[in-house]
Formats: structure tokens, sequence, C-alpha cells
């Protein structure tokens, strides 16, 4: 345990920090056919749009976010910030499609910060209360997440998307400069410890802990399915169906903001021993969400009422999950928090990248019908895996 302990004020810094990064991984999501159109790229292909910046970051989180378990971790999260914010800069004057995918991909590489941030918090916190810390910080997250989907979609409207990037960049700014004067050092217990043997643990670590495994893919399946649906239903209310506007999209993600209320609650529930319960709750409210868009004709007014009641069951589901898994993994050894949730998190983009592209493949070839039954499988497949661990606890039990 830290000498240093996570105030009130501290937590909120952090829990807005993760909040601001993690939008920049989705401002380009409800922009994805606008964006591909600026800067050429076929429609079949356009999730690329947003794959890109998801490789990075899953890259920064599987090489960079583990320093966090070597290097002190104040230098490490502003350094990576100061790296995205000048990424997202180039993003913004971008009008070519390699100068936009390169910064694309570094200022991705940047925002793994915050995967920094949530294990930094944890250790700054009691074992008792840690359940309700990361669920603070993951409300923060997905609340960042949501937003940033309208934000895009009102300003894309009102002057362009390269407007949203240099929003970003400015908040940014603002951000770095906060955690400057208020964020305190921790220095990690590494002893001798050196980057490359440092990464080469990272193998057994994954090998040694089933929790680990089994979690991350869990959350992979949720993600997946999350990025499909939010690079499709775009495209879907954008077409002849629905014909909404960039503005009217926006509003139509903003109620999806309601979900991210359930991240604080999954983490009580965390603590209080209810794991398994909750587990199963996150994945049937992902699966129903998808099935609920098949029962009316697409373009009327009940089919927009569901397509909007998804979003909530689909967020709530993203948002509890999340919590659910990195509460139990950071039940786990505390020395080997930052490569514990270098693991998690970039299995979980894995499966966020795949879910973003394939969103915009099923759209393009099969429309909403095919997405639907594609994400629906998504977090079924995860419900049909997390019903062995009953199975699998008779002979090796897994942390709660």
């Amino acid at each position: 345990m830290s000498s240093v302990q996570l105030s009130r004020k501290l937590n909120l810094i952090l829990s807005l920090s993760v909040g601001v990064l993690a939008a920049n991984l989705y401002y380009a999501q409800p922009l994805t056919a606008m964006m591909a159109k600026s800067l050429g790229l076929e429609p079949q292909v356009a999730g690329l749009v947003v794959t890109l910046t998801q490789m990075g970051y899953g890259m920064g989180v599987l090489f960079l976010v583990p320093l966090g378990d070597l290097l002190e971790n104040r230098k490490v999260i502003l350094t990576l910030i100061a790296l995205a914010t000048a990424a997202l800069l180039g993003v913004g004057v971008s009008t070519h499609l390699i100068p936009y995918f390169m910064c694309a991909f570094f200022f991705g590489v940047g925002v793994s910060s915050v995967q920094i941030i949530v294990p930094y918090a944890a250790h700054l916190s009691p074992e008792h209360v840690r359940g309700r810390v990361v669920g603070s910080l993951m409300s923060g997250l997905m609340l960042g997440i949501m937003f940033s989907r309208p934000i895009a979609g009102f300003l894309s409207d009102m002057v362009n998307w390269h407007a949203v990037f240099y929003l970003s960049s400015a908040m940014m700014i603002f951000l770095w400069t906060t955690l400057y004067f208020n964020l305190p050092e921790r220095h990690p217990a590494s002893g001798n410890l050196r980057y490359l043997p440092l990464l080469t643990s990272m193998g057994g670590i994954l090998l040694r802990f089933a929790v680990l495994r089994r979690r991350a893919i869990y959350q992979a399946c949720m993600f997946s399915a999350f990025c499909l649906f939010w690079t499709a239903t775009p495209l879907l209310l954008a077409g002849p169906e629905f014909h909404l506007s960039q503005s009217a999209i926006a509003f139509f993600a903003l109620i999806g903001v309601g979900g991210a209320i359930v991240a604080p609650i999954a983490g009580k529930m965390a603590d209080r021993g209810l794991t398994q319960r909750a587990t199963t709750f996150a994945f049937l409210s992902g699966a129903c969400a998808f099935l609920i868009t098949r029962i009316a004709p697409l373009g009327s007014s009940v089919s927009l009422g569901l397509l909007t009641l998804a979003t909530l069951l689909l967020d709530a589901g993203v948002s509890a999950n999340l919590v659910l898994g990195q509460r139990a993994i950071f039940g786990l050894p505390g020395e080997l928090r930052g490569r514990l949730n270098s693991w998690y998190i970039a299995i979980i983009f894995i499966g966020g990248s795949f879910g973003s592209f394939i969103g915009a493949w099923a759209y393009a070839r099969g429309g909403w019908p095919l997405t639907a039954w594609i994400g629906f499988l998504l977090p079924a497949s995860g419900l049909a895996l997390f019903a062995t661990e009953y199975a699998y606890r008779a002979k090796a039990p897994l942390p709660q």
C-alpha cells in the first residue's frame, strides 16, 4: 500500500481524467461515414477510421502500460498524455489517409495512459472500497465514451469533423495541466526488474491466472458487441430507413449515457461478493439489446424506440462487466497490477477492434439484420463460456 491515500478530490480528478482520455477513442465512431468519405475510404472498410486508433491503444496497453509496475507512474502518465495531445492535433489537420492513420495510431498509443491511471488509483485504495473506487473510475470512463458520440455529432454538424479533434486537443492540454499540479508520485516496488524481463514475465502471468484469462475474454465479447453496435447504428440512422441528421444521431447517442450509472453499482456488488450474479445480468443485458431491435420493422417509430432502449441495455451491460472484471483481477497480487491490467485491456481491445471492423463490414453486406445477429452472438458466446465457469470452479476455484 502506498503512503499516499486516494482523497475524494483526487478520486474525482482521476475519474474525470479517464473520461476525457477514453472519449478520444470514440469521437470517430458516429462520424465513420463522413470521415471515410472525406479521407477516400470505401464503405466496406470504413471501420478502419476507428480500428487504427484502437490498434494503437491496444499496442500501448500491451507494451507501455506494464511500465506502471516499473517506473514512477506520474511521469509515465504525463508523457503519454503529451504524446496523445500532439497526435490529436495531427488528426485535426489531416486531409489524407496516411497522415490520418499515423496520427490516429499514435494518439491511441498515448491514450493508453488511462490504463495506468486505473491501477494507480487501485494501489491508493483500501481493499474494502477498491471495487467502489474502480467503479467510480469506470463510470467516468464510460461517461467519457458515451458523451464522445453526441459531442462529435453536434460539432461535426455545426462545423466539421476536424473541429472535434481541435476541441479534444484543447481538453487534453487542460487535463495535462491539472494532473501536473495534482497527481502525486507513485514509485512501484519493482526491485531490480528491467523493461525486457518485465515484458517477458507477462506470458507467465497470463498462463498463471485463469481469472485474468476468463474475465478478459468475457469483456472482449461484450466490448466487441459494443463497438459493432456503435459503428453500425450511425450508418443505420443516417440511412434511408431513418434519415437522421448528425445532430439527431447525437441526441440518440446521448441516451446511452444512462447506462454508465451501472458501473459503481456493479463495483459495490463485487465488494459484496455478488460478481457471478452481476456478470450474468451483464451478458443477458447485452444479448437482449440486439434481440429487441428485430421486433419492429426498421424505420418505424417503434423501431427507433427499441434501438434507444438497446443503447441503454448494451451500455449498462458493458459498463457493469468491465468493472466486475477489473475488480476481480485487482484482487490478484498488487505488484503485478499494471501487467494484469495490461493483459486485461489488450485482450478487450482486440475484441473491440474486431467489433468495429465487422460492424462496418456486416452493415455493408447485410444491413442491420446481419449486424444485429452477429451482435447478439457476441455476448451470447461470452455467456456460454461464463456458464462453464461453474464446472471449472469445482476443480480450481476462481477469486470473486
